[in-house]
C-alpha cells in the first residue's frame, strides 16, 4: 500500500511540473508584444485638409501604420525617435471626415470626404504593447517643429491666448516644461511660415539652439537630468495585456 501511495504521489508531482510548465509559456506568451512601423505610402494632403499643419506647395504625405501584434492602432507619418531600448516616438496621422452635414456623402453610412491631418506625437512601448498620446506644453501642430534628444523634446510653442511664441523643451513624464522662454509675439493673421526652424542640440555641454524665423536665433544651456520615463514592468505589461 506504501509503494502504492508513493507511486501515486510521484505520478501526481510529475503531472503537476508539467502544468506549471504550461503556466509559464503561457504567460511568457501574453508578455510579449510585436510592434511595426509598416512601409510608407503617400496619400493626398493639402493646406485645405489640413490648415495648421500643411507647408506650402506641399500635396501629399507619407504614412505609416502603426501595428501592435498585426493589428493597426494608429496611422503615423514622420521620422521615429527611440527614447529607450523599448519605446519609441513618432507623430500621428489623422484621417478626419471633412463632410459637412448638408453633404450627400455624409447620408450614407460609412461615407465622407475624408482628409488627412497631422496630429499629436505617439510614445509607444514596444514591450506593453501600449500607445500613448503625449500632452507637450504649449504645442502647436502648425508652428511646433520637434526636435528628440533622449526624453527631450525641443519646439518653438505658442501660449494658450495664440499671441506668444515661446522656445520650449519638455521632458517625457514630466508634468512642466523643463524651459520655457518668450521669443516673440505672434500674429496669428501675419506670420512667417514656417514660423520656426527645427531646434538644433549639443550633448556637451548640453544645449539647445532655437531659430525663429525673421529673429535671431537663441540658444540655452540645460542640467542634464536623469531620465524621468518611467516603463511598465513586464508584470504590468502582462496585465495590460488581458
Amino acid at each position: 500500500m506504501r509503494r502504492l501511495t508513493r507511486g501515486l504521489l510521484a505520478l501526481l508531482l510529475f503531472v503537476m511540473s508539467f502544468a506549471g510548465v504550461g503556466d509559464a509559456n503561457a504567460a511568457a506568451t501574453k508578455k510579449g508584444h510585436t510592434v511595426v512601423l509598416a512601409l510608407g505610402r503617400k496619400v493626398a494632403y493639402s493646406r485645405t485638409g489640413d490648415p495648421a499643419g500643411a507647408q506650402p506647395g506641399e500635396d501629399s504625405l507619407t504614412i505609416r501604420a502603426l501595428l501592435v501584434d498585426g493589428v493597426v492602432k494608429e496611422w503615423t507619418t514622420g521620422a521615429s525617435h527611440d527614447v529607450t531600448d523599448r519605446s519609441f516616438v513618432v507623430r500621428r496621422a489623422i484621417r478626419l471626415n471633412d463632410a459637412l452635414p448638408e453633404d450627400k456623402t455624409s447620408a450614407v453610412a460609412g461615407a465622407g470626404k475624408w482628409v488627412w491631418q497631422r496630429g499629436p506625437w505617439l510614445l509607444v512601448d514596444r514591450v506593453a504593447g501600449h500607445v500613448t498620446a503625449l500632452k507637450l506644453p504649449d504645442y502647436d501642430p502648425g508652428v511646433s517643429q520637434v526636435s528628440w534628444f533622449r526624453d527631450y523634446a525641443a519646439y518653438c510653442g505658442l501660449t494658450s491666448s495664440g499671441k506668444s511664441l515661446y522656445a520650449v523643451v519638455a521632458q517625457l513624464a514630466a508634468r512642466k516644461a523643463v524651459l520655457a522662454k518668450k521669443l516673440a509675439v505672434f500674429d496669428p493673421q501675419n506670420h512667417a511660415d514656417p514660423v520656426c526652424a527645427v531646434p538644433e542640440w549639443q550633448r556637451e555641454p548640453m544645449r539647445v539652439t532655437f531659430h525663429p524665423t525673421g529673429k535671431e536665433d537663441a540658444a540655452y544651456d540645460l542640467v542634464a537630468g536623469s531620465a524621468v520615463l518611467v516603463e511598465d514592468s513586464d508584470d504590468d505589461a502582462e496585465t495590460g495585456g488581458n
